[in-house]
């Protein structure tokens, strides 16, 4: 299929972003079409190495960098950084994930690049934002999902805060930068003017707590740990079966009392301490007690079956082999071929689906070596092989 037919096909991207956030917005750009430029530091001046992510030809950077050409330049060399700014006025999108201070120092910045292209979106992803007491405060997903509150509702009541076992922070600023670039070229279309799209982990985080943060602004309720129970919902959470644990969703009149006849409990929809939701809630404890007494007695297969068949949101817990073994999620093609130089694998595909605008079938393009597109770049700009191995031979790209 051609790339014409994707959304963000005909979209320049430059990408200067490191570490996890910052990738996982233009990662949502590139799968969709836009042709990506990963701008890296020349090996010979790189510090950094990824170490943050592992090695270049690990599972992480493999996975993050896909669908993207990848150039290096000296950005803090003057030379380098007309570079930068000759591709910046070919390009519609520029993403960044310096510190505040950086990019102004690097001269990269929104008000440098616009000077060059009005017409450029330049997305911002920092730890605390743009401004404020914390600007310059490093900031990265475990530090966020403890200021962001996340770890004051997750684990077991009295164990002390627990982070989340991905990085929840990362992936989800990523996803509403790319959000936020997408309406800007969108809004593009109509005012013919870019503008700076900012966002930060710890709004990001803010705004993923939702309706627990709604608790505490309407109501002024601090959340605390509910463990596998769902927060305000009963009955909801993880309970035994005769072999393995699974997650029952049964909270609601109609959910509960079809999920108490499919239990053979008919007796609890009503009893006084579990006939209304309140009641569920203050006695969830004692609700607990009774169900996991029939819970017991079968194995999850048997459950998981009952329970989707009756109209009751049941599901087994998996480890990562059994999500990918899983047929649903087979069927969904969730495993989405890679092939270049590190070998053939799977990677986890987009989960965005449209009628008419479909992905291809597999990787576009083949996360990229280090560098591993500066001439073609370099040549699409006009600079001849002579000129590229003098700006290599001095380590401006």
């Amino acid at each position: 299929m051609s790339t014409n037919s994707l959304p963000f096909s005909g979209i320049k991207v430059l990408d200067l972003t490191a570490h996890r956030a910052g990738p996982t917005s233009v990662r949502m750009l590139s799968d969709w079409g836009a042709d990506t430029i990963k701008i890296e530091q020349p090996a010979a001046i790189n510090n950094d190495k990824m170490s943050d992510l592992g090695a270049r030809n690990g599972f992480d950077m493999q996975n993050l960098h896909r669908n993207k050409r990848a150039m290096t330049i000296d950005l803090k060399n003057k030379e380098g950084l007309d570079i930068f700014y000759k591709l910046v006025k070919v390009s519609d999108v520029v993403v960044e994930n310096f510190r505040s201070q950086t990019k102004h120092r690097l001269k990269v910045d929104y008000e440098s690049c616009k000077k060059i292209n009005p017409r450029i979106v330049y997305g911002s992803l920092s730890g605390f934002g743009q401004d404020g007491p914390y600007e310059n405060r490093p900031g990265v997903d475990q530090i966020l999902q403890g200021m962001g509150g996340l770890m004051s509702v997750t684990g077991i009541p009295g164990q002390g805060p627990v982070r989340v076992g991905i990085p929840i922070v990362d992936l989800t600023s990523g996803m509403f930068l790319a959000f936020g670039m997408a309406a800007a070229l969108f809004e593009r279309e109509r005012s013919g003017e870019g503008q700076w799209v900012q966002t930060s982990l710890l709004q990001a985080m803010v705004a993923m707590m939702d309706f627990q943060a709604a608790r505490l602004l309407k109501d002024g309720e601090i959340p605390k740990q509910a463990g596998n129970d769902h927060p305000t919902g009963v009955p909801t959470g993880v309970f035994p079966t005769a072999d393995f644990p699974i997650n029952f969703a049964a909270s609601g009149t109609v959910l509960f009392h079809r999920f108490a006849k499919a239990i053979e409990r008919e007796d609890l929809i009503d009893d006084p301490r579990f006939k209304e939701a309140k009641a569920r809630s203050d006695n969830r404890a004692l609700l607990r007690a009774e169900i996991e007494k029939e819970t017991k007695k079968k194995p999850s297969a048997y459950w998981v079956e009952l329970m989707n068949k009756v109209g009751v949101p049941c599901g087994p817990i998996y480890d990562m082999k059994q999500v990918f073994d899983d047929p649903q999620v087979q069927h969904l093609k969730m495993a989405w071929p890679m092939e270049g130089p590190v070998g053939k694998f799977p990677v986890v595909r987009n989960p965005i689906d449209m009628s008419r605008t479909q992905q291809t079938a597999k990787v576009r393009l083949h996360t990229p070596a280090l560098s591993e597109h500066t001439d073609e770049v370099l040549t699409s700009l006009g600079f001849d092989a002579a000129k590229i191995a003098d700006l290599k031979k001095r380590n401006i790209v």
